[in-house]
Parts: C-alpha cells; structure tokens; sequence
C-alpha cells in the first residue's frame, strides 16, 4: 500500500475498486491518519492509487446509488464520489459512534444504521440527514464490537457492559446483545454469548445464522468461537484450533466458506511471543476450521469481483485465490431501439420490460442472475435508479436448475426515464449496471 496503516476500512466499490481509508500509521498507532491518506486498489492492475481523502470516515458504508458514506468520532460524516474522487459534508450525526466498529450496515430499505452511545441513528441519503433510533432495550453498552445485517433485515449488535480495562481493573463485564429491527426502530434483547470479552470477528452465514472466532482478551485463552441463531436467539460454543487469530478479519466467499485472517499469539496477549500473521478458512456444512497458511501482515479482507481477495494491512497486500473462482452475478440487456434495456420482465404478465412496456412505482419485476448461494437465505439487494428495491423472492429460476431468479419491486422516488440504472449486489460485489424503462 502506498500508506502503511492498521485499524483501517476496506469497501468494494461499484467500479470493482477498493477503497481503502483511515486507521492508523503503523509506526505512530496513537494518531488517526490525515485527510488524503486513503488509497484505491485497482484489482485489475494490481496498483494502488490515492483516492481523494474520505479518512475522516471511522466506518464506510456503500450506498444504493454507489457513493460511500464516511462517519467519524467527532459527529461529522461526508460523502465519497467514487466518479470523480471529491468528498462532500453531510449532516451530522445525531449521536457518537463507538471507537472500535467498523460496520454501519446498508439496510434493506437503503437506509445505513449507525450504533452510537447513547443512542443509535439512521442516515437517510435522500434527505442527508441522521435521525435518532428508539433506546437501547437497556443500558447502552461499554463496548461495542459487532453490528451484524441479518438475513431478515434486522441489525444484530453485540458488546459488553460494565467492562473495564485499565491495568489495575481488568473485568470482562457482562454479555451485551441486542437486534435492531428497523421496521419499528425499537431494539430488543439477543441472549448471552459465551465468549464476549474476545476481540473477534461476526460473519452472516449462508443459513442466517452468524459466526464469531476470536481470541480471548483478557484470561489468555488461545482462541474461541461460537454460532448465533437469529431464530431463538441463542449463542452456542462450537469447537476450535488453538492456538488462532487475534484481531481477525473474516470474509464469506462466494463458494459459502469463511476467510478468517488474524495474529495467531503463542505467549499473552499482554506480552507477545513470536505473533505470526495466518489464514483459516471456516466450512460450514461440517464446522471446522482449516489452515490456509501464513500471510504477509493481517488487516482486511475484501472479496473482490473474480472470487479473489484482497488482504491489506501494515505496509503490504497480497491476494488469496480460492482453490475455485467464482465471480459476481451478472445481469442480462437485450438491445431495443439502439437502447440497452435489461432482460427483466412485469411479474404479472411475463412481458418484458421494454419504452414501450415501462415499469411503474410499486410493481413487481423478475429477473434472471447467477451466482447465488444455493440454499442459501441471504438475500440480494437492487438498487434502481439510486434507490433500494423491495426484495420478494430470490433463489433456484424454475425449470432452470443454472439460473437464478430475484423479483423485486420498484421503489417510490425513482425518477423516470427511458433508461434508468438498475445494479444488484450480492455478498458485497455488484453485477455490471443495466437500464429500465421507469413510468
């Protein structure tokens, strides 16, 4: 990278490049990186680029219409134009995020949900302004280390309270986990985990349920994990290598497996013997963790449009290579009048959408892709013309054991047109940008 940096985010863009940005300088981890610092990877050349500056963001947030929300610690947030590298102000936020959370996840409405003490908030890209959640289903947590999309659209964060980590006070606290439901925007309580004084990593399963691995930051414990269950809300320890990562990142690939990257400690975590940068790779059908090998230096991880992934941390990047590649879903026009209109068709009658059959706000359209996770209740998002669609079906096409299908409404706001931008996104990567005609 062109600058070295730890605590940083990573975001695939809509173009197929990452956006790299904030953190700290490896060599001086008490300051924040300065405006400017950020950098964008190029997969298909391998380079590294700066990128116009959005390192006031703490967290990054991909919107709908592929601008890139940055929010920070001292309230302020702004807004990074990928098309031409500027970087705007916002409004600002309503409430301060925690330190240490580097997911403000895009919810299916298209709203970005943004946990903040004492108070959570929602930023609403059309109108550029946050607004305040309801209370926390209890006391605001100390620590807050996850917030989780689940498959349903509600928000699962996890933290701890009552915790304390000063030299003479060394008290894990208590289990802290709640969901957000943003139909209502109230909160209520998640159960208990096991293990929540770890420094660990949450990834979203292909069945829903949601998988935290990391290591124990204050008895030593060489490395936990355990498996949450949206649908009772119940955390349950399942078995792992000793010793594993520490400060882990992990990424599901296209192929349902996870990538964990991380510090694998051989002393304390107080007093480091030997730190060794590896790679696991998590298989869900049998719940076992595997080594992927060593790597150069533990940061990010960010699955790239050919099923790659890019791993960025220190003053290096390397990319994994899974054994099978597998690319994002694409997305299907069929020329009309000189006019590139996707293959998409109304749900009610079958014909396809075309200048002279438009869609209309709040109707049902049906679409053919690949690449969806078989089984799988992840659900794809579609974004017309900037705005997020209603998700209403999506799995195995009918009669087309090699395709799959997603029917989805058309959003209220959309502005008409003759060709306007349709964009699906599955497990972070987009397919390529196709155009309907909108009433």
């Amino acid at each position: 990278m062109i600058t070295p940096r730890s605590g940083h985010t990573a975001t695939l863009l809509f173009n197929g490049k990452v956006l790299i940005a904030g953190g700290v300088a490896t060599e001086d981890p008490e300051f924040p990186l300065g405006s400017g610092s950020d950098e964008l990877y190029n997969s298909s050349t391998g380079t590294f680029e700066l990128s116009g500056g959005i390192s006031a963001g703490q967290t990054l947030s991909l919107l709908p219409d592929g601008r890139v929300l940055g929010t920070g610690l001292d309230l302020t947030a702004t807004i990074y134009e990928p098309s031409t590298g500027t970087v705007t102000p916002t409004g600002n936020m309503v409430a301060h995020q925690y330190p240490w959370v580097r997911q403000a996840p895009l919810l299916p409405d298209g709203r970005v949900f943004v946990a903040g003490y004492p108070t959570a908030q929602l930023y609403d890209a059309s109108t550029g302004a946050f607004t305040a959640t309801g209370p926390y289903a209890g006391p605001a947590p100390g620590v807050l280390q996850s917030a989780t999309l689940l498959a349903d659209g509600r928000v699962l964060l996890t933290g701890a309270v009552n915790i304390c980590c000063q030299p003479l006070c060394r008290d894990p606290g208590s289990s802290w986990a709640q969901f957000f439901d943003p139909a209502s925007g109230t909160f209520s309580l998640a159960g208990d985990m096991n293990w929540w004084n770890t420094v660990y990593s949450a990834t979203l399963l292909p069945s829903g349920k949601v998988l935290f691995a990391g290591t124990d930051n204050y008895n030593g414990m060489p490395s936990a994990a355990e498996i949450f269950d949206p649908s009772n809300a119940t955390f349950t320890a399942i078995n792992r290598p000793s010793p594993g990562p520490s400060y882990s990142a992990a990424t599901l690939l296209a192929d349902g497996t996870v990538l964990i990257t991380g510090r694998r400690i051989t002393g304390s975590l107080v007093v480091t013997d030997s730190p060794q940068d590896i790679a696991e790779l998590y298989t869900t059908g049998n719940a076992t963790f595997l080594s992927a090998g060593n790597i150069a230096a533990a940061g990010t991880s960010t699955l790239l449009p050919d099923g790659s992934v890019l791993i960025a941390g220190g003053s290096s990047a390397e990319v994994f290579r899974p054994s099978v590649l597998i690319g994002a879903p694409k997305l299907v026009s069929t020329p009309e009048d000189g006019n590139s209109q996707a293959a998409i068709w109304h749900a009610a009658t079958g014909r396809l959408v075309s200048i002279d059959a438009p869609a209309v706000a709040g109707e049902s359209l049906s679409m053919y892709t690949s690449g969806l996770l078989a089984g799988g209740v992840i659900p794809p998002q579609v974004a017309i013309g900037g705005r997020s669609a209603r998700i209403r079906f999506f799995g195995r096409a009918p009669g087309y054991p090699d395709f799959d299908q997603v029917n989805f409404s058309i959003p209220a706001g959309v502005v008409p047109g003759p060709a306007v931008p349709l964009r699906l996104t599955y497990l972070g990567r987009s397919t390529n940008e196709v155009t309907i005609a909108v009433q």
